[in-house]
C-alpha cells in the first residue's frame, strides 16, 4: 500500500526537488518557484494523511529497505512527529508562496535557483529530524537543516549577512559537535542507535558518567540549535538579517525542531522519571527557560529595528516551549507543545508583515512606521492580530497555550513560573502595543493624501492566512489539542 511509504515520501519529496532544482534552474529559472510550491504542497498533503492515519491506527514504524530495526534504519511517525510534520509543511508552504515576488525584488540576480535549492534542503532536513527513529540520522538531518540555514542567511551577499551567517555557523558547529559526541557516547555504551532500542538498553547504565555526559552534550548541543538562553547569541543577527521568508522559517520552525530534539531525547530515549527525578535536568531547564522568557522580552523592548525586535521575541517564546516541557506535567507539556504551533503561526505572520513593510517602504525602524495603517491596512491589521496572539489575549491561539502553561506551573506547585508567564506577557504587550500604536495613531511625516499600497497577493495571502489562523485555532483550540493531547500522553507515559 502507498500509505506504508508515506513516512519516507514526506522527507524525500522536498529533497528530490532540491536535487532537481539546479538543473531546472539552468534550463528555465522561472520554473523553480512552481517546483518548490508543488513539492511543499505534496509534503503538506502527506503530513495530513499521516496525521489522520496515526489518529486512526496509531504509531507508524517504517523500515527503510525492509531491514528490521535496530539493524536497519527506522522512521517513526507518532502523534508528536505527525504534529510537527503538519506544522513544518504548513508554514513552509506559505513561506514558499510568499517567496515568489520577494525573491525577485530583494535577492541579488542569479540567486533564485540557489535560494529554492537551499529552501528545499532546509524543509527536507527539518522533516527528516522529526520522523527519524535513529539517533545518527537525527544528527545527519540536523546537519542538512543547519547547513542550508547558514547559507540562506548569507544569500543576500551583504556584509552584515555574511557576518550573521558566520556567527550562526560557528555556534551551530559547536552545537553539532556536542550532538555528535553525545550520539557516540550512547553508541559506545549500548551498541545501538535506534531510539526505541536505546531507551531499553540505556536503563541499566543510568548511573554511568558516560551516559550523564551524553545527556549533557545533547542538552547543550540542541540548546544551541534551539537558541535557548544563554546559547541564543546567534539568533538576533541571523533572524533579523535573513530574507523575510527565511526569517519566518528560522523563527517559526528551525528553533522548534531543536526543541523537538530536546523533548525527544529527554522523554523517548531517556525516561521521564530519569530526567525529572534521578537526574533532574528538566528542573534546570525550567529555570533557564524562565530567564529566557524575561530577558528575551526585555531585550525586545529595547530594539528599534522591527525584525530584530521580533527576533528577540523568539528568544523569549522558545523559553515558553522549554518551560512547559521542563515542568513535565500533563498540562505544562501540553502548553509547551501547543505553543510550538501557536507561536509558529503568530511569529510567521509577524515576520511576513515585517517583510511586506520592508518590501514596500524599505523601512525597518519602528519609529518610521507611524501612520502605516492607512497605507497598508491589511498588513497592519494582520500584524495587530498576530501581536495580540503573541501577548496571549483571548480568544487568540496564544492565549490558550499560555493558559495551559500557567495551569501546568500551578499543577507542579511552581507558582513562580506562573508569575513569570504573566509578567512576561505584560512585557510582550509593551513592545507590541508600542508598534501597533505607532502604526494606527502615529502622525504622518507628510500630510498629503495617503493611498493604499499593499504587497502583491502572493505575499498578502500567506499573511492573512496566518493572522486568521491565530483566531481560528484559538476559537477551535480542540483541533490542535486532538493531536497534542495524545502526543503528551505518549511522551510522559500516562
Amino acid at each position: 500500500m502507498m500509505i506504508e511509504h508515506l513516512p519516507i515520501l514526506v522527507v524525500m519529496v522536498p529533497l528530490i526537488a532540491a536535487y532537481l532544482m539546479p538543473a531546472l534552474g539552468l534550463w528555465r529559472k522561472g520554473l523553480c518557484h512552481p517546483l518548490a510550491t508543488a513539492s511543499t504542497f505534496i509534503s503538506f498533503c502527506i503530513s495530513l494523511v499521516l496525521t489522520k492515519y496515526v489518529m486512526t491506527y496509531g504509531t507508524i514504524s517504517y523500515h527503510l529497505g525492509g531491514w528490521e530495526p535496530p539493524w536497519g534504519i527506522e522512521l517513526v511517525v507518532d502523534y508528536f512527529s505527525a504534529f510537527m510534520c503538519v506544522t513544518i509543511t504548513f508554514i513552509s508552504l506559505l513561506a514558499v508562496i510568499y517567496s515568489k515576488n520577494y525573491v525577485d525584488k530583494e535577492l541579488p540576480k542569479g540567486k533564485t535557483t540557489s535560494y529554492y535549492t537551499l529552501l528545499m534542503l532546509l524543509i527536507g532536513g527539518m522533516l527528516g529530524v522529526v520522523v527519524t527513529g535513529d539517533m545518527f540520522n537525527l544528527f545527519i538531518f540536523t546537519e542538512i537543516m543547519s547547513v542550508a540555514a547558514y547559507a540562506l542567511v548569507a544569500i543576500s551577499k551583504k556584509k552584515e549577512s555574511f557576518i550573521a551567517s558566520y556567527k550562526y555557523l560557528l555556534l551551530g558547529a559547536i552545537g553539532t559537535s556536542f550532538i555528535l559526541l553525545g550520539t557516540g557516547y550512547l553508541y559506545i555504551i549500548t551498541g545501538t542507535l535506534n531510539m526505541a532500542d536505546l531507551s531499553i538498553r540505556l536503563q541499566p547504565w543510568y548511573g554511568s558518567y558516560v551516559v550523564l555526559a551524553a545527556l549533557a552534550f545533547f542538552m547543550v548541543g540542541f540548546g544551541i540549535k534551539t537558541a535557548l538562553f544563554p546559547l541564543h547569541t546567534w539568533l538576533p543577527d541571523a533572524h533579523s538579517i535573513a530574507p523575510s521568508p527565511i526569517s519566518v522559517i528560522l523563527s517559526a520552525l528551525v528553533i522548534k525542531v531543536g526543541a523537538y530534539s530536546i523533548i525527544r531525547v529527554s522523554f523517548t530515549i531517556f525516561q521521564p522519571e530519569f530526567v525529572t527525578e534521578v537526574m533532574p535536568i528538566m528542573s534546570v531547564l525550567t529555570w533557564v527557560a524562565a530567564a529566557a522568557i524575561l530577558i528575551g522580552s526585555l531585550f525586545a523592548i529595547s530594539q528599534t529595528d522591527i525584525k530584530r525586535m521580533l527576533a528577540y521575541s523568539s528568544v523569549a517564546h522558545i523559553g515558553y516551549v522549554i518551560l512547559g516541557v521542563g515542568l513535565a506535567t500533563e498540562m505544562g507539556t501540553t502548553g509547551g507543545i501547543l505553543h510550538i504551533f501557536n507561536h509558529a503561526m503568530a511569529k510567521g505572520a509577524l515576520f511576513f508583515c515585517a517583510g511586506a513593510i520592508i518590501y514596500k517602504t524599505g523601512l525597518r525602524n519602528i519609529h518610521d512606521l507611524a501612520g502605516l495603517g492607512d497605507k497598508m491596512p491589511i498588513t497592519a491589521a494582520a500584524f495587530a492580530l498576530a501581536a495580540v496572539s503573541m501577548i496571549g489575549l483571548p480568544p487568540t491561539a496564544g492565549f490558550f497555550s499560555k493558559f495551559y502553561l500557567c495551569l501546568g506551573a500551578l499543577e507542579a506547585g511552581a507558582w513562580t513560573f506562573a508569575i513569570v508567564i504573566l509578567l512576561a506577557s505584560l512585557l510582550t504587550a509593551v513592545f507590541y502595543f508600542r508598534v501597533i500604536n505607532l502604526i494606527y495613531f502615529g502622525e504622518h511625516k507628510q500630510e498629503e493624501h495617503v493611498e493604499v499600497d499593499e504587497v502583491p497577493p502572493s505575499m498578502l495571502v500567506p499573511i492573512v492566512i496566518l493572522a486568521l489562523g491565530c483566531i481560528i485555532f484559538g476559537i477551535f483550540v480542540g483541533i490542535p489539542l486532538s493531536v497534542v493531547g495524545p502526543a503528551v500522553e505518549l511522551l510522559l507515559g500516562i
